[in-house]
């Protein structure tokens, strides 16, 4: 298909011009820019800045995260939520230190726990000055808007991944790319897009109609589990059991219970659950709503 002009000169200046203040971009290093892209997969800027804050305070670099216990890590990450990523990112610093620096290649990058795809393009552009796309939720946005692509991201991935690479300007790939993502949470907006303000509105095949670009999915219900937990209080103590360290949820701190099910549970399988789970022979339940 035929492809619209992409003005990326004027998205360079308009990003110059306008982009926000965030304490990843005030100091750049590869570290910085692997923890703040870390911390902002499905969550939001305002949400990470302070965690962000806290967590390079606490560790400055690769070596202090390498070194941390991951349950001081889990600990310093509560409250963001999917702790996978933060299990990923402590392996990640530790194969950093193991191999003696950070890689500096494409393949390197990638090859690193939890980095895929976009996260190397993240560290590598920004941080190392590779040439290097990415492309996030935003990204997709604003390249499905501007060549007027109704189809739904996920269906045309390695399409938007083409196109992205082809726009991605030799030298300047960092900026470029913080550029697409900003315009895309600033401005190219899920609802609303502000097109008056847009450097690429004027090359831009979808303005006319932004809404239909790109296609929505339904999203898929969220399903519900079900499951009986114990209060144990011992001279003011709460006994506390640690999950498994994969699937949901996976090392983290919880009440002793039964495992999740779609369906309510008869509370009896506590009696199961805590003689497994925390080796205690229980005699006596009383239910709580």
């Amino acid at each position: 298909m035929s492809l619209p002009a992409f003005d990326g000169p004027a998205l360079l200046a308009w990003y110059r011009a306008h982009r926000r203040r965030m304490p990843w971009r005030d100091a750049v290093s590869p570290y910085r820019t692997l923890v703040s892209e870390v911390m902002l997969q499905q969550t939001r800027v305002e949400t990470v800045i302070p965690y962000f804050e806290r967590f390079v305070a606490t560790w400055p670099d690769f070596e202090a995260l390498a070194a941390a216990p991951l349950a001081d890590v889990l600990a310093r990450w509560s409250g963001l939520g999917y702790y996978r990523r933060a299990r990923m990112l402590h392996a990640a610093a530790q194969a950093v230190v193991a191999q003696g620096g950070v890689p500096r290649t494409p393949d390197g990058l990638r090859a690193l726990p939890g980095v895929g795809p976009y996260t190397a393009g993240a560290v590598g552009s920004i941080a190392l000055g590779l040439d290097m796309a990415l492309v996030d939720g935003n990204v997709e946005r604003v390249l499905c808007r501007h060549d007027a692509r109704p189809e739904p991201p996920a269906t045309i991935r390695r399409a938007l991944w083409a196109r992205a690479e082809s726009l991605v300007p030799p030298g300047e790939a960092g900026d470029h790319n913080q550029a697409l993502m900003e315009l895309g949470a600033t401005v190219c907006t899920p609802t609303s897009p502000a097109c008056g303000r847009c450097p690429l509105a004027r090359g831009c095949a979808g303005r006319a109609e932004p809404a239909r670009y790109p296609a929505r999915v339904a999203k898929r219900a969220v399903p519900e589990a079900h499951c009986h937990v114990a209060r144990v209080v011992e001279d003011g103590a709460v006994l506390l059991v640690r999950r498994a360290g994969t699937g949901l949820l996976g090392g983290l701190w919880e009440l002793p219970g039964s495992v999740p099910s779609p369906v309510a549970e008869d509370p009896g399988v506590l009696v199961t659950a805590l003689r497994r789970r925390a080796g205690m022979e229980v005699t006596d339940i009383v239910p709580r709503a």
